[in-house]
């Protein structure tokens, strides 16, 4: 008995059939699961998903919307794995802890590291971390870049840029400019 390959019109046609009979479904699916922004984005991989495994998609139109629901989860799953490493990258300055010699430090010190707390946050993941690998984990250029994968050059133009939009945030907040989300910047607001 020999097999019979659809052509490309019958593979159009059938996952045209299965986009129809599951799509609205599936986006309601996913926007309970994530931002609606970011639900079409994830629907557009389950059925990129369901294009290139064409073949595996159950013929029985009612076993082929569970085998795209069974997609969608999965993509979800791989979805939020992908926002756990990137929240894992982001630094976060509480978790820095505090040494002996931390006692006593002068009022301008702490103020300073106050004015940092309150810039941190405005700083993209990229800066924050260029900074923690230089500072908060005493890592070389070489050795920063090696962690990043990129040259030891690329690293020092990254922390520069890093450190002088860190610098350009901390002096806003002594200029007398409150950070957006700082708690002197929505007083001003009310």
């Amino acid at each position: 008995m020999e097999s019979t390959t659809p052509s490309p019109r019958e593979r159009e046609q059938r996952f045209r059939e299965l986009y129809d009979a599951a799509y609205v479904d599936l986006l309601c699916f996913v926007r309970r699961r994530v931002h609606s922004t970011h639900a079409e984005d994830v629907l557009g991989d389950v059925m990129l998903v369901a294009w290139r495994r064409l073949d595996d998609v159950p013929a029985d139109l009612s076993a082929a919307r569970a085998w795209l629901f069974g997609v969608a989860r999965k993509t979800l799953q791989n979805t939020r794995r992908r926002e756990d490493r990137h929240d894992a990258l982001t630094v976060r300055l509480s978790e820095v802890r505090r040494g002996p010699a931390d006692e006593g430090l002068h009022p301008d010190l702490v103020s300073c590291r106050v004015d940092v707390a309150a810039a941190w946050p405005l700083l993209s993941a990229t800066d924050q971390e260029a900074i923690a690998l230089s500072v908060l984990d005493g890592l070389t250029a070489p050795e920063a870049a090696a962690v990043l994968g990129i040259s030891s050059t690329a690293f020092r133009l990254r922390l520069s840029r890093a450190r002088r939009t860190l610098r350009r945030h901390v002096d806003s907040t002594t200029a007398g400019d409150p950070l957006p989300g700082h708690p002197a910047s929505e007083r001003s607001h009310r």
